[in-house]
């Protein structure tokens, strides 16, 4: 069975996001149900997959990153509202066999993503 990993770089500190929380849904039927909650560890990743086994199917998600309470929790002076404060980001799994990375590289004015390996 695959599996879903993600990895977190904070490119404004220059090191890995330790306590980014995210979350993963599952769309379907246009609803978002809640997968997994997650918090990064000091590598920027979290401890456990964020889908497996039979909870990773074929079908789209969106991971949610929580970034404007992480800068925040940095002692980052943020704008109120955030530029970004959750980042959200859709994607599809077609071969739930397959291993899925979906890294962040994030600041409070940008971020990238792509699908990792």
């Amino acid at each position: 069975m695959g599996f879903l990993t993600t990895h977190v770089l904070d490119t404004a500190n220059g090191k890995p996001a330790n306590g980014l929380r995210l979350e993963l849904f599952q769309i379907s039927d246009g609803r978002q149900n809640l997968v997994s909650e997650q918090t990064t560890n000091m590598d920027g990743r979290c401890e456990q997959p964020l889908a497996a086994d039979e909870v990773f199917i074929s079908g789209t998600y969106q991971l949610e990153f929580h970034v404007g309470e992480y800068f925040q929790g940095k002692g980052m002076n943020l704008e109120d509202p955030a530029f970004l404060n959750v980042v959200p980001i859709r994607f599809g799994i077609a071969s739930p066999n397959e291993h899925y990375h979906v890294p962040l590289l994030v600041s409070p004015y940008s971020y990238s993503t792509y699908r990792g390996s």
